[in-house]
């Protein structure tokens, strides 16, 4: 055999291993699905990747996520769930309430599915039962919905003389009928009447505002959903405007300027989320993990918003927040 034609089968024998041993190696790939946008929601990636990180995946290292951002609009979740099937991802993690766990279900009955969702995973359709989920999904329930009759406590305690209070809520939001009937069984016991306002865009929430303070209410709750979170910053300068004590589900609106904030801990629960993918990823079926349930719940008061609103909050709320911005 000449020189030149063992050198290049040397070569090929060296180099087909590290081919080889590079493709049995590869990181797998995770699909990232949320119905809002990187811009308004990056405590959901910090904490999905803290998740994974606790069971030894580190994107970039040993992972890669694929993102698919919805953008507010409910109806792109199939075609990015679809998007993330013919990826051929490992796992498919889906946040943002139910809507993006369903759609991804309905992409795929292969793909593990972790959800991190406020809904009823059972009612909504997710799993069997939250012991034994059953089939490809499992996740957390965040149970914002179980909280709507809290928030309304919470407010009656800041703004006891309010009889009208007015709700915000997003007709395109998977939960938002389990919403409403909490909030119908939340105000039976504290003699309020409500005034439901719908609104699926920034204009139309602006004049949910609107007819919120003609009608005469004096407080308001703005029901969970992640696109009204994308607009918190927006939510809250009308707030502002209408000098409105209104108290919101999740932290960011607090830290935005707004007045009350109570909720499962979002970061808490997407950790968890995170936990579970990387699991999965290890060999664990989801099947065998129960639907997690949030047992975290953040209670955040702005003093500063209450004052510029002319408001004293009650010493026995103040003792029992979580967190006091001054």
């Amino acid at each position: 055999m000449k020189r030149r034609q063992f050198l290049m089968l040397l070569g090929g024998a060296a180099v087909w291993p590290r081919a080889a041993r590079a493709q049995k190696t590869a990181a797998p790939v995770v699909g990232f699905l949320h119905v809002g946008s990187a811009e308004a929601f990056p405590w959901v990636v910090t904490a999905f990747r803290q998740g994974l990180k606790e069971t030894g995946f580190i994107e970039g290292q040993n992972v890669t996520i694929e993102f698919r951002w919805a953008e507010g609009k409910y109806d792109r979740l199939p075609a990015l769930a679809s998007e993330l099937v013919r990826r051929d991802v490992a796992v498919i993690f889906a946040a943002g309430g139910s809507a993006p766990a369903l759609a991804a279900k309905a992409a795929t009955a292969q793909i593990p599915i972790v959800f991190s969702s406020g809904g009823d995973p059972v009612t909504g359709g997710l799993v069997a039962s939250l012991n034994r989920p059953g089939g490809t999904v499992t996740g957390v329930s965040l149970m914002f919905s179980d909280t709507v009759a809290k928030r309304l406590g919470l407010l009656h305690e800041v703004v006891p003389k309010a009889s009208l209070i007015g709700v915000v809520v997003n007709p395109d939001y998977a939960d938002v009928e389990l919403q409403l009937k909490q909030l119908q069984e939340g105000t039976r016991s504290l003699s309020q009447e409500l005034q439901i306002e719908k609104a699926r865009t920034a204009h139309e929430i602006g004049t949910a505002f609107d007819n919120i303070v003609q009608r005469g209410a004096t407080g308001m709750l703005v029901a969970n959903d992640p696109f009204f979170t994308s607009q918190r910053y927006h939510i809250v300068a009308l707030a502002t405007h209408h000098r409105l004590p209104v108290i919101y589900e999740q932290r960011e609106y607090t830290f935005a300027g707004g007045l009350m904030s109570y909720g499962s801990s979002l970061v808490d629960a997407l950790r968890h989320a995170g936990i579970y993918v990387g699991r999965i990823l290890k060999g664990d079926k989801p099947a065998d993990l129960p639907v997690l349930q949030s047992s975290k719940f953040d209670f955040i008061i702005n003093l500063q918003t209450a004052k510029a609103l002319g408001l004293t909050i009650p010493p026995g709320l103040l003792a029992i927040a979580d967190e006091v911005i001054e």
